[in-house]
């Protein structure tokens, strides 16, 4: 992530793309046991991130309370640090996106 981010968005746009993305990975993997794929797209306007899983079924995830104990902070960041982010069927599984909005440096 770190070098397909190198020349865009402003100063810390490529920090908060991979702090996302490692949430969003992490989620996958300790919820679903059966792996993931992650797809980023990036224009001069725009990252995209996608993370896939194979797990049938669609809950939509949830921010919960900031007091909410240690687990689940990281969809409140993505909430929190995302342009935009949802989450879609896709397949077998699903997959959760967020958007962020930079431009080109």
């Amino acid at each position: 992530m770190r070098e397909l981010l190198r020349k865009w968005g402003g100063p810390g746009a490529s920090d908060v793309a991979e702090l996302l993305t490692s949430e969003l990975v992490t989620n996958a993997l300790v919820h679903t046991d059966h792996g993931a794929v992650v797809t980023a797209t990036v224009v001069p306007e725009q990252l995209r991130v996608e993370v896939r899983d194979f797990v049938p079924g669609l809950e939509t995830p949830h921010a919960p309370p900031a007091d909410d104990g240690t687990h689940g902070r990281g969809l409140v960041l993505v909430q929190a640090l995302a342009d935009s982010w949802g989450v879609e069927e896709h397949g077998v599984g699903k997959v959760v996106w967020f958007e962020l909005n930079g431009g080109a440096a």
